[in-house]
C-alpha cells in the first residue's frame, strides 16, 4: 500500500528536499474561511497538510491552538463537517497529502469502523492521535492501517532507546519528532538537540522523520529542515491566522492571504535548507 504521503516524500527525495508541513485547525474560524485557507496551502509552498479535529479538552495543544479548537467549535465544527472539508478540498487537489491530528475521543463517539471508512472516502491518508499509546494499537492504529490510512506516531525528547522500537512499531508515513517537552508553541526548537535526535531515531527507523513545535520563522524551518526530513509549523499559522480576525473573532479580507504570506516565506526557508542525509 502506497499512500499520498510515501509517494510525497519519495518525489521529494528525489528533489533533494525536506518537506515542509502545515497544521491548521479545521474550522477555524468558520467552515467556509477555513477551506479557503486549506486550499491556499500548497500553491503557497505546504507539502503535506494536517488539518486539526477540534476537541474541547486538547491537553498537548497550547493557548493559541486551544483557542483555534474553541473558536472551530463554536462555529459549529464537527467530525462529520471536518471530514466534508477534507473531501471539498479533494474536489480541487487529488495529490496533496492530508493528515487528520486530535484526539480519540470524537473517533470513538463517531464510531471508529465508520470514521476509517468516511475518512478513507472523503480523501484522508493520515492520523495523528495524540492520546493513543502503542498499548493501544488495537484501538484505532491496526485498523487504520486496514483501511490504508498512515497512522503517524510522535516521539518526543522523553523517548529513550528502550520506549523508541514499541513508538516505531506499527507507524507509518513518517514519524512526527515533537522537539520540545511541554505543549504546542511553548518554545523554540534547539535545532542542535534536535538534530541529535533525529538521528538517533533514523538509526532505529527508515520512515522520514519530521520535525514539529516550537518553528515559527523561516530560519528557523530552515535550521529544521537541514537536519530532518521535514518541518512542521502550527503554532505560528494559527497565531498569524488569529491577528487577521476582527474584534468578534470573525474572518476579515486579510485572513486567508495572512496565511498564505506566511506559509510562503517559511516554504521559502524550508527548501533553503541543505538536504539532510537520509
Amino acid at each position: 500500500m502506497t499512500t499520498r504521503i510515501d509517494t510525497r516524500f519519495a518525489e521529494l527525495k528525489q528533489q533533494g528536499r525536506s518537506a515542509f508541513v502545515t497544521f491548521i485547525m479545521a474550522g477555524d474560524p468558520d467552515l467556509v474561511t477555513s477551506l479557503e485557507i486549506i486550499k491556499a496551502l500548497p500553491q503557497a509552498g505546504a507539502d503535506i497538510i494536517e488539518i486539526g479535529m477540534p476537541f474541547t479538552d486538547p491537553m498537548a495543544d497550547g493557548p493559541s491552538i486551544q483557542a483555534a479548537g474553541l473558536r472551530a467549535l463554536k462555529a459549529g465544527t464537527t467530525l462529520k463537517k471536518t471530514l466534508d472539508l477534507v473531501r471539498a478540498f479533494r474536489n480541487g487537489d487529488a495529490a496533496t497529502p492530508l493528515v487528520l491530528m486530535g484526539y480519540y475521543n470524537p473517533i470513538f463517539i463517531y464510531g471508529v469502523d465508520k470514521f476509517l471508512v468516511d475518512a478513507k472516502s472523503a480523501g484522508v491518508d493520515g492520523l495523528i492521535i495524540v492520546d493513543l499509546p502503542p498499548e493501544e494499537d488495537e484501538e484505532l492504529c491496526l485498523p487504520a492501517m486496514r483501511a490504508g490510512l498512515n497512522f503517524i506516531r510522535l516521539a518526543t525528547p522523553t523517548t529513550d532507546d528502550k520506549r523508541l522500537p514499541a513508538v516505531l512499531a506499527n507507524t507509518s508515513g513518517f514519524v512526527y519528532y515533537v522537539s520540545i517537552t511541554g505543549i504546542t508553541g511553548a518554545a523554540s526548537a534547539d535545532s542542535s538537540k534536535v538534530a541529535a535526535a533525529v538521528a538517533r531515531i533514523k538509526r532505529h527507523t527508515t520512515l522520514p522523520v519530521c520535525v514539529g513545535f516550537g518553528i515559527r520563522t523561516p530560519d528557523q524551518a530552515r535550521a529544521i529542515a537541514s537536519t530532518a526530513s521535514g518541518a512542521v509549523v502550527g503554532t505560528a499559522l494559527v497565531d498569524v491566522l488569529s491577528g487577521s480576525l476582527d474584534a468578534e473573532g470573525r474572518a476579515t479580507s486579510k485572513t486567508v492571504n495572512a496565511v498564505a504570506d506566511l506559509v510562503r516565506s517559511l516554504a521559502q526557508g524550508v527548501r533553503a535548507a541543505p538536504q539532510a542525509a537520509e
